[in-house]
């Protein structure tokens, strides 16, 4: 089978001040199948949120490529959505007018957006709330909004930017869980940049461990646990893969203090 995504030698670096340059990602190569879960893993600066940006088409290739069902990638694009770290809600807008935006601007018919918008409303445990405005919701709730918003336009691969890591522990689980639901449902293909190795393993069937700076792949982990079992954060394949994958990002994360501090 034909990978839907496909990463061959990508490298990317930053301009700074006074014409220094920052190497991001060097040299990163990945596969992706349809329908795929995957996380990326790794210390602070190690370029994962780049490499999201990159795939989203929000910052150009400039050396390598990537292919996207076996075509190269120009600019931001339908079949790819986007869910940031901080919910990105319209605050003059409801519940549903925020979900309804996208598909406004996709032209799509009034009765068949209306309809679309509160099916995803439905989905992601939000009716009930659809005349809400972002300041009336919990954090959990804005950052469902912000991922109903994204599905409803219908795009086949969905990046995820940290989206939990702005919400206290409790929320954080809980919409985890309701993440793997959605997923299940929908099955997009997904990249979820995280810095929490716990959550690395609960939700993806691949984890990518990246190298301190510049962020090279330096591990693929794949994942096999029973996620409808109670207690799977005490399950000991789950306690493995953490306890491997972590071993992994410690070496690495040491390496990355090492360089801030000189």
């Amino acid at each position: 089978m034909a990978s839907q995504i496909i990463i061959e030698g990508l490298g990317h670096a930053f301009q700074q001040a006074r014409g220094r340059e920052v190497v991001a990602l060097d040299d990163v190569s990945l596969d992706i199948q349809r329908r795929e879960f995957v996380a990326v893993l790794g210390p602070s600066g190690c370029g994962k949120s780049t490499l999201l940006y990159i795939l989203g088409g929000f910052i150009p290739v400039e050396q390598g490529r990537i292919l996207i069902e076996g075509k190269p990638i120009d600019g931001p694009g339908p079949d790819r959505g986007v869910v940031f770290q901080h919910f990105a809600l319209f605050p003059w807008k409801t519940v549903r007018q925020n979900i309804l935006y996208g598909l406004e601007r996709a032209r799509v018919p009034r009765a068949k957006r209306e309809e679309r918008a509160q099916g995803f409303i439905d989905l992601v445990g939000l009716a009930g709330f659809e005349d809400a405005y972002p300041s009336q919701l919990s954090g959990g709730m804005k950052q469902r909004t912000a991922i109903a918003r994204t599905l409803a336009v219908e795009p086949d691969i969905l990046l995820m930017d940290e989206p939990f890591g702005a919400l206290d522990a409790q929320t954080r689980s809980l919409m985890q869980s309701e993440l793997l639901r959605i997923w299940s449902q929908s099955r997009k293909t997904v990249i979820f940049v995280t810095h929490d190795v716990q959550e690395a393993v609960y939700l993806a069937e691949r984890v990518v461990v990246m190298s301190a700076r510049p962020g090279r792949v330096k591990a693929i982990v794949d994942i096999d646990i029973d996620r409808s079992q109670a207690g799977v954060f005490r399950q000991r394949g789950f306690i493995e893969k953490v306890d491997e994958i972590w071993d992994l990002v410690r070496t690495e994360a040491v390496i990355a203090q090492r360089t801030r501090v000189q």
